[in-house]
């Protein structure tokens, strides 16, 4: 009986580890938690109960005891799969295992008395003729379980029927041996089957959730792209633009970026993540300009001295606008990202740029990515000030300025893929 004493042993403990997780875990409802509490207690329950019929040390004495103990496990083991049904969530269950405990109740209590499902003599506890009432009960239970978990499966987008083929294997295991060997192990297959049921549930619970918060994410990313792009366009169309130079500067820093990466020097310190962020946050590099009065921004003929002061605050405003609009919307590195690019494009290679004057590998690279778009971008195109200069003369000016005012190993990358950027 030593194995038999470790067995119950196991379905007991397993039964009360699984309680207690369920009790302490906060991905359920109170409802969903008691259906799950009263399954793994029933089942401790049963185990317990059949323990005390076959443990080996039957005494005549307590014959009516036990006759009371198997008639209550005989009509809680039936009700198994109907309580696990309620805990995988489906709805109206609570009346099922209130009627199918009633049925099996009655069955074996109006049974007991003439020992036609079980007996007890001065020997022990011994199966009556109509044994297979109670079989059929217990089985029916288990097919009531096995179908719940895929209609519950069918709800979820992830489903998992390799995991439901195990249970009825492992539960087709435990109660096997009991019928051809009279082995008992009935009870630690299904505390196992209990608990590949809770696992199985949890797993697509979880799966699920982890989807939907995955949608909500890239809802959330994809709505914070449209604001970026909608604020940069409502402050380039101040400088007569109409968002053409968002769109390309955009398209301007992702290919540079990339071949930055690629053949450029650049491969440590260019990840995929900062191309993405380079071509989300680029349409911020001048949201500084708000800050900068039409009157200066619709010039149609060259600043003064003063007024190109005023307009090199956008620069140094940029950042302040950024952390602004963004604070409280993304994260930090999202609005740091954002906030060098605003800052610091205007900055040259050789520490002649604003607002800072930073210089070299000082200035941010995203920042100096940034700059060799914008001036690249500018130079083609037509503003109220000047007309728009051919390409070639553009890439000449780029290839001229390298070291001084661009960072001589992006130009050069640039440069390289000329008819790309065009």
């Amino acid at each position: 009986m030593t194995f038999y004493q470790g067995i119950i042993t196991i379905t007991e403990l397993l039964m009360f580890a699984m309680t207690l997780h369920v009790m302490n875990y906060p991905g359920f409802g109170r409802r969903q938690k008691a259906w799950f509490i009263a399954t793994f207690i029933s089942v401790m329950l049963c185990a317990a109960c059949e323990y005390a019929v076959h443990c080996g040390y039957y005494d005549p004495r307590f014959a009516l005891l036990l006759r009371v103990m198997t008639v209550m496990q005989f009509s809680v083991a039936p009700v198994l799969g109907i309580l696990f049904s309620g805990a995988l969530g489906l709805h109206n269950q609570k009346k099922v295992a209130l009627t199918y405990f009633a049925v099996s109740l009655i069955i074996e209590t109006a049974a007991a008395p003439f020992g036609l499902i079980f007996y007890f003599n001065d020997e022990g506890y011994f199966r009556g003729d109509f044994f297979f009432v109670y079989g059929m009960l217990y089985i029916f239970s288990l097919i009531y379980l096995l179908v719940n978990m895929i209609i519950v499966g069918k709800k979820f987008r992830h489903r998992d029927i390799s995991t439901i083929v195990m249970i009825l294997i492992i539960l087709a295991a435990g109660i096997a041996p009991m019928t051809l060997f009279k082995l008992n192990i009935t009870y630690i297959a299904i505390a196992i089957s209990a608990s590949l049921c809770y696992i199985y549930y949890n797993d697509l619970t979880q799966e699920d959730i982890r989807e939907e918060l995955v949608a909500n994410q890239n809802k959330m990313t994809a709505m914070q792209e449209s604001i970026i792009s909608g604020l940069a366009n409502l402050i380039e169309s101040r400088d007569t633009e109409t968002g053409e130079h968002v769109a390309r500067t955009s398209n301007y820093v992702k290919l540079l970026s990339e071949y930055a990466k690629e053949d450029g020097g650049y491969a440590d310190s260019i990840t995929d993540e900062f191309i993405s962020l380079m071509y989300t946050m680029a349409p911020m590099h001048d949201i500084g300009k708000i800050v900068v009065p039409d009157s200066i921004l619709r010039k149609p003929g060259k600043l003064t001295a003063e007024e190109f002061e005023i307009m090199k605050q956008h620069a140094a405003r940029g950042g302040e606008v950024v952390r602004n609009v963004l604070g409280g919307v993304t994260d930090e590195e999202y609005i740091s990202f954002a906030a060098d690019i605003a800052t610091y494009h205007h900055e040259k290679w050789n520490g002649k740029g604003y607002p800072k004057g930073l210089k070299e590998e000082e200035i941010p690279l995203s920042a100096r990515i940034m700059a060799i778009a914008d001036v690249f971008d500018a130079l083609i195109s037509e503003r109220c000030y000047k007309k728009a200069m051919p390409r070639e003369k553009a890439f000449a000016i780029i290839e001229e300025e390298a070291g001084t005012h661009f960072d001589p190993k992006l130009a050069r990358v640039f440069l390289d893929h000329k008819e790309d950027f065009v």
